[in-house]
């Protein structure tokens, strides 16, 4: 049931102007692209499910953009993916610093200067369900989604009047700016963090002690294997359903990307544990994944609870009082790209094992100072997991606050009236 006042349109109807990119003989060849240039040219890259991106970007001369005809994307203007990934919005508001910008042939621009949506508001609308559904359900092509501009002028929407459009609009681009600060505040405290364990990971850096002195003395390198113990787990048969579904927490090597891992999905009986070559882990060893041709291997987490593993993870427990756990936790996660150039096989695409974990070198300052490093570092991941956090509660908040007032289940208050 639509709203008193408000009606409901499609883009056509709301005199949204939809327009495609330029598909003519002088559309850009791949030599006519440059890192730099007069006019931004977007690719699918540039436009996501989280508005514009610009870690890369692909230019094309004065010249070139001249003898384009359709394409160009003017201030205001909602760009739209309409082939592959279909259905990611991205606003061209005065936060882009890019004056010329032309969109690809897999896009359109939305324009609302002449209609009868407010842009900010358009773009919230964008972004919710009520447009994505329609979207899902009209896209065709299985091996490449596509949508036409015929498909895009008929999706329908809601069109309150101008003045709670534009109320909507201004109360939802408040948690927008929540959103976005706190995104910014992750990425700084990140790489805090980075350059921190940089200089305490090395020694660079020397904290204080108990009394206020700072750490002195020259740390030790050792190899891993002469302060460690090291094993492999294993998977019990799948043939034999006896051995699973039991209460014994078993993790697969996709839990590793858990990082601070306090649950995982898998369980196995006793049986299943006596009958294969899988083991009970202490906690606060520090878990390694020895496989995988994805991100996954070189992959460090460490475990709060007493598990199993499979065979594609290996177990590292500290010797007691020599090497602090978290220590070696912070020092290991921070060596991923290391601990991937030292797997087996040819260019590096193979496995990690339990002879090359062994070898691997640490330098060591005393347990004492080892405890000190992990402590601030901690202190550095529980500040970002907060962070994180009030991102997700930010997020969701807004996602419950669209629901209702892009539908007119909640009225705004308009020049002291509730709409």
């Amino acid at each position: 049931m639509v709203p008193k006042g408000w009606e409901v349109k499609t883009l056509e109807q709301a005199k949204i102007t939809v327009t495609d990119g330029d598909r003519g003989k002088e559309y850009p060849k791949s030599s006519e692209f440059f890192d730099s240039g007069y006019c931004l040219f977007l690719s699918a890259k540039n436009v996501t499910k989280n508005g514009f991106s610009f870690l890369d970007t692909q230019f094309i001369s004065r010249e070139k953009h001249t003898k384009l005809r359709k394409g160009v994307v003017k201030r205001g203007d909602i760009v739209l993916t309409t082939r592959g990934s279909v259905g990611q919005f991205a606003y061209y508001d005065h936060t882009v610093n890019f004056e010329n910008i032309r969109i690809n042939s897999g896009m359109v621009t939305l324009g609302c200067s002449n209609s009868e949506l407010e842009s900010d508001f358009f773009y919230a609308l964008s972004k919710s369900s009520l447009i994505s559904r329609q979207i899902d359900s009209a896209a065709f092509g299985s091996a490449q989604p596509q949508l036409t501009v015929k498909i895009i002028k008929s999706l329908k929407l809601p069109v309150p009047p101008l003045r709670e459009q534009q109320k909507i609009a201004k109360i939802l681009s408040t948690w927008d700016k929540a959103i976005s600060t706190t995104e910014r505040l992750i990425d700084n405290s990140t790489q805090q963090k980075k350059a921190l364990m940089q200089q305490l990971l090395t020694g660079k850096k020397r904290l204080l002690d108990e009394s206020g002195e700072r750490f002195e003395g020259e740390w030790e390198e050792v190899l891993l294997g002469s302060c460690a113990d090291l094993t492999a787990g294993g998977t019990p048969s799948t043939k034999k359903p006896e051995y699973w579904g039991g209460e014994i927490p078993w993790m697969n090597s996709g839990e590793v990307n858990l990082k601070q891992v306090f649950s995982v999905e898998g369980r196995i009986t006793q049986a299943g544990l006596d009958n294969s070559s899988t083991k009970i882990i202490p906690t606060n060893s520090i878990l390694i994944a020895l496989a995988g041709q994805g991100k996954t291997r070189g992959t460090i987490a460490i475990n709060r609870i007493r598990l199993c593993t499979n065979q594609s993870i290996a177990a590292i427990m500290p010797h007691q009082d020599i090497l602090d756990h978290d220590f070696l936790y912070f020092n290991l996660d921070g060596r991923y790209e290391e601990l991937r150039a030292m797997s087996t096989g040819a260019g590096g695409r193979g496995g990690l094992n339990l002879s090359i974990l062994k070898s691997i070198t640490l330098n060591m300052p005393t347990f004492k100072e080892q405890q000190k490093i992990a402590t601030v570092l901690t202190n550095a991941d529980k500040e970002i997991e907060l962070l994180e956090q009030q991102l997700a509660d930010f997020q969701q908040e807004k996602k419950a606050l669209m629901q209702v007032l892009l539908t007119g289940k909640k009225r705004v208050v308009v020049d002291g009236e509730v709409a």
